[in-house]
C-alpha cells in the first residue's frame, strides 16, 4: 500500500503542501520568489512554521510582488518588524528586499527566474529514488553552484541547503520517497 511521504504525516497543512506542491514544477516568477523568500525566512526554524505564516507573509509582503518589494524602505521594515504575523528578524526581512532588487536583476539578464534556473538544472525535472526522508541529502553539488551563483548576484540568505529546500519546494527537484503515491513521477 502506498502512502505520502513521512514527514508530513499528522498535519493538515504540511499533507496539503505535500500533495498539491512539494515536487511540482513552477515556472512563474512570482511563485519562484515568494518560496524563495519562504525558504529563506525558514532559516534555524522548522518549515511547518513558515507555512502556517504563509497568509502573514502574503499579506504583509505585498503578495510577493517583488517589484513592490525592492521599493521598500525604512518606514517599511519598521512596520514588519512590527507584525507579529511573520518571522521578524530585521536580517531575513532586509534580506527579502535585497533578494527582490537581484531578483529583477536576473529577470532583466535571463528573461524570468525560471530561465535563469534551467541553466542549471535543465528543463527535465530531477527525480530521485530515495527510500525514506532519512536519505533526502541536505544539498547537493548542483545547490552549492546555484547558491554561489546567486550570492555573486547580491543574493543572501540563499546557502547550499537552504537552495536546495527550495528546489524541491519548487519541483526543480521530486523527491518524494519510495512508497509515495508521488515519487517517480514527473510532477
Amino acid at each position: 500500500m502506498q502512502k505520502k511521504c513521512e514527514w508530513c504525516l499528522g498535519d493538515p497543512i504540511y499533507e496539503k503542501y505535500h500533495d498539491e506542491e512539494w515536487g511540482r514544477r513552477a515556472t512563474d516568477d512570482k511563485t519562484l520568489f515568494e518560496f524563495l523568500i519562504l525558504e529563506g525566512a525558514q532559516a534555524g526554524l522548522s518549515w511547518i512554521t513558515i507555512l502556517k505564516k504563509r497568509e502573514n507573509y502574503r499579506a504583509a509582503f505585498d503578495n510577493f510582488n517583488y517589484r513592490t518589494i525592492a521599493a521598500y524602505d525604512e518606514n517599511k521594515i519598521a512596520q514588519l518588524l512590527n507584525n507579529p504575523g511573520i518571522v521578524r528578524n530585521k536580517r531575513k526581512i532586509s534580506s527579502a528586499i535585497r533578494n527582490a532588487r537581484a531578483f529583477i536583476e536576473v529577470i532583466n539578464e535571463f528573461g524570468s527566474f525560471y530561465n535563469y534556473l534551467v541553466r542549471f538544472t535543465g528543463k527535465t525535472q530531477i527525480i530521485n529514488s530515495y527510500n525514506s526522508v532519512k536519505d533526502l541529502p541536505p544539498k547537493t553539488s548542483l545547490s552549492d553552484s546555484i547558491s554561489a551563483d546567486l550570492k555573486k548576484r547580491g543574493f543572501s540568505f540563499v546557502g547550499s541547503t537552504i537552495i536546495y529546500s527550495f528546489m524541491q519546494a519548487v519541483g526543480f527537484v521530486n523527491d518524494h520517497v519510495a512508497g509515495c503515491p508521488l515519487a517517480g513521477k514527473t510532477l
